[in-house]
């Protein structure tokens, strides 16, 4: 039995959102929990028996940085690890059909899919096992509750009770459907490929009219695109092959009753949109490692080293003097230097920073060697799910208020930024190489 794994990782056009924290990394590779966003997706992944080869799909060039990370991933899990580009963002559906022959050689039997933008305690042995145990699955899709005025937000899924096949579902509908929501996480049985296959003849079809519904194969088909008017195409990608499993695929499948399933998970997840958001998924990661990687955590040692508070990820290239207090749910990359006296709580602390003495930093993320003068205050706003709300998920909140005021989120300095001392930042996102000379307040320095 061959078990092959799918990390869709998206591309710079895509991550607008986290901006300006992916202006200097792809967003795939930002820390989260001490570690790049997709290795817990890898690391989930090495767990799965018989799994043989982890591919990431994407439409970023490759770079040194992504180079070096699928490098060490592969030496470390033993596994093979490749970064396949694509020519254009062709979609969900698009990308992987796109490789189809690259995912379905050495015949695998099940193919797990994952989108790099999610988080959580993902357990894929028993969505595995679940996928197994449905006899005509062509697809599993890991689901959970969310709160009905948040559902319409994601993906919805309705399901037969008993069987929980799917018999509808709708991406973000602009009216309640139902409670329970689609978490990007997927089980592929190599059949659905021919599923795509037919959703695209379909859509030609629809295209390029009635009068050329007897081409009967897809390379035919491609011959017409270039010489219809109504078949554009974005990025070089012919509008035919730009296809979503979300928009386009599961609709389908679902009314057609060809094999669907949800798999209900109980544990934490969560996207990850905006840089805000990184800040609470970090929370949790570092709560899911008491059980997954005790031994990344931080621990309190003895009088010469910081008092830590709660869950923290410290690199051991970090300098911190004795008397900084550090945590709950915080981050410290490599090469960090922290001062006498500074707070650090509910923050990302990403590498070559320096934060002299006596700061406070809270619900912020300080960019790669940004510096940080003494006594300055870096704080931003929690935009934590509602507590009195069960199944309640993180807001994305838009950048500004209907009013056109910035809405209160977490602090978000870019690489590179120098904050003097005695200054307070508040509520605001900063770009990268900017000197700032006073205190801000619910502001983007641009």
């Amino acid at each position: 039995m061959v078990i092959k794994a799918v990390i869709l990782v998206g591309g710079p056009e895509k991550g607008t959102r986290f901006r300006p924290l992916s202006l200097d990394t792809p967003k795939p590779l930002f820390p989260v929990g001490g570690v790049p966003m997709i290795q817990h997706h890898i690391e989930a992944c090495c767990k799965v028996p018989d799994l043989k080869e982890i591919l990431l799909i994407g439409n970023f060039q490759p770079n040194e940085q992504l180079s070096q990370f699928v490098s060490a991933q592969s030496k470390l899990h033993k596994k093979i690890i490749r970064y396949l580009q694509e020519f254009a963002a062709l979609g969900t559906a698009g990308c992987i059909y796109h490789f189809r022959d690259q995912i379905l050689y050495g015949s695998p039997s099940t193919i797990i899919l994952m989108n790099g933008d999610v988080c959580g305690d993902i357990q894929l042995e028993d969505m595995l096992n679940f996928h197994r145990g449905r006899e005509k699955a062509m697809i599993t899709i890991m689901g959970t509750e969310a709160v009905p005025s948040q559902s319409v937000e994601f993906g919805c899924i309705v399901e037969n009770k008993q069987t929980h096949e799917v018999k509808h579902y709708v991406e973000k509908p602009h009216t309640y459907v139902s409670s329970l929501i689609n978490c990007g996480i997927y089980i592929l049985s190599p059949i659905i490929f021919d599923f795509i296959s037919a959703t695209i003849n379909t859509n030609v079809d629809h295209r390029v009219g009635d009068g050329y519904a007897d081409l009967s194969d897809l390379s035919s088909r491609r011959g017409v695109l270039g010489r219809h008017n109504s078949l554009a195409s974005i990025g070089g990608a012919a509008l035919v092959e730009i296809l979503s499993l979300e928009k386009d695929v599961f609709p389908r499948l679902a009314l057609s009753g060809g094999g669907m399933f949800v798999y209900h998970t109980v544990g934490w997840w969560s996207q990850i949109k905006t840089a805000g958001a990184a800040i609470y998924a970090n929370r949790h990661c570092l709560k899911l490692y008491h059980k997954m990687h005790p031994e990344r955590l931080a621990k309190n040692v003895d009088k010469d080293s910081p008092l830590i508070i709660g869950d923290a990820v410290i690199d051991p290239t970090a300098k911190i003097h004795p008397s900084a207090v550090i945590g709950p749910n915080v981050s410290i990359l490599p090469h960090v230097v922290i001062g006498s006296g500074t707070r650090i709580r509910d923050s990302i602390i990403l590498s070559d920073v320096h934060i002299e003495d006596n700061c406070c930093i809270l619900n912020s993320v300080i960019g790669w060697g940004s510096t940080i003068g003494s006594w300055t205050r870096i704080e931003g706003t929690p935009n934590d799910p509602n507590p009195d709300k069960p199944f309640a998920k993180l807001e994305h909140l838009p950048l500004f208020s209907e009013k056109g005021f910035l809405n209160p989120s977490a602090t978000i300095l870019g690489a590179k930024v120098s904050v003097p001392a005695e200054l307070l930042v508040l509520n605001s996102i900063v770009l990268p190489n900017k000197d700032l000379t006073h205190s801000y307040k619910n502001q983007i320095i641009l």
